[in-house]
């Protein structure tokens, strides 16, 4: 079992930053693949960012591609989201989300993910 809690949101201007973390309870963090995924209202949830266990590869979803960074601190159990150049359409809900044994190509599927936290409001004024 993984426990993930969110936390860095709020609200910026667009062209701003923000800073997402996702801590992770237990020993075995390693051992997932981490998501960041994001909810705007009315819509489904869609994939944003993925790194792999051991943070040597990343995936991006084309419209962040260039102003998001996934990364992650096995030590500390965290992994983070960092969002520059933030836009009116970025303005969500982001959850981070732990994926057990998974492809890599699979890593977009919100339905390959395990475990969830339980969000954090990001909103970009234009």
């Amino acid at each position: 079992q993984v426990q993930l809690v969110e936390s860095g949101g709020g609200l910026v201007q667009a062209g701003g930053s923000l800073r997402l973390s996702c801590a992770a309870s237990g020993r075995t963090f390693s051992s997932y693949a981490m998501g960041w995924f994001r909810q705007a209202p009315g819509n489904e949830r869609e994939f944003v960012a993925a790194i792999t266990r051991s943070g040597d590869s990343t995936y991006y979803t084309d419209s962040v591609k260039g102003r998001f960074t996934i990364s992650r601190d096995n030590a500390k159990n965290t992994v983070y989201l960092q969002m520059n150049s933030l836009k009116p359409e970025d303005t969500a809900v982001y959850y981070c989300a732990a994926a057990g044994s998974v492809f890599v190509r699979y890593l977009p599927r919100v339905d390959e993910y395990n475990f969830w936290g339980q969000g954090t409001q990001v909103t970009v004024s234009s």
